[in-house]
């Protein structure tokens, strides 16, 4: 069970993650450059490898961004209120490139920007931590959290299309992007996991 001050210390790296995309986003809106400049394209994955990371900061809309920030108030808020160690922010930080390079599985897919994905994989690392590290009733509501994003992506069918198309939107979302950001922040939680497990095992006499 992580200590008072590594879930301190956890929390605040999963604030500063969050700044960085929020402030990044914002700021990104206010340079002087066109989306194909920064979103992810797998044409330039291999020659633009930085796209994994910029992509995040992309929207193509004032509506696609106040929904994805009012998203990362959400992820936010259950990291928090999860009191996640640093393990959990540093697994949501190698989650945010692996994301991206996901969309390779749909080749379809031919720009992508956005935090959806990301946030996807946020709240899939805190979900799994209250699974994985916590019990009673923290732990039934990570494996809710996990529950629901798993039943959002099907729902999504993201082996369909690329793009989907949905009332209300002014633009087409990417169910491929939702799905690889769950697969991503479970593997990277559940690894690190394992491997912060097997270095502080507690030490026994013979």
């Amino acid at each position: 069970m992580p200590s008072l001050a590594e879930r301190r210390s956890g929390v605040r790296g999963w604030l500063l993650i969050g700044a960085v995309l929020a402030l990044g986003t914002l700021a990104t809106r206010r340079l002087p450059l066109s989306a194909t400049q920064l979103d992810w394209q797998p044409a330039l994955s291999a020659a633009q490898p930085w796209r994994a990371w910029t992509a995040v900061f992309v929207h193509y809309s004032g509506l696609h961004l106040a929904a994805n920030l009012a998203g990362l108030a959400l992820v936010l808020a259950l990291g928090t209120a999860a009191r996640l160690p640093r393990r959990s922010a540093l697994a949501w930080l190698l989650a945010w490139p692996l994301t991206q390079l996901g969309l390779a599985l749909q080749p379809g897919l031919l720009h992508y920007g956005g935090l959806s994905g990301v946030l996807h994989a946020g709240a899939a690392v805190a979900g799994l931590h209250l699974v994985l590290a916590d019990t009673g009733v923290r732990r039934g509501i990570g494996a809710a959290v996990i529950a629901g994003l798993v039943l959002k992506v099907l729902l999504e069918a993201p082996w369909a299309a690329p793009l989907r198309h949905i009332p209300g939107w002014d633009i087409a979302i990417a169910p491929t992007a939702h799905a690889s950001g769950l697969v991503a922040g479970l593997v990277c939680a559940f690894l690190i996991h394992r491997l912060s497990s097997r270095f502080h095992t507690p030490a026994t006499d013979d």
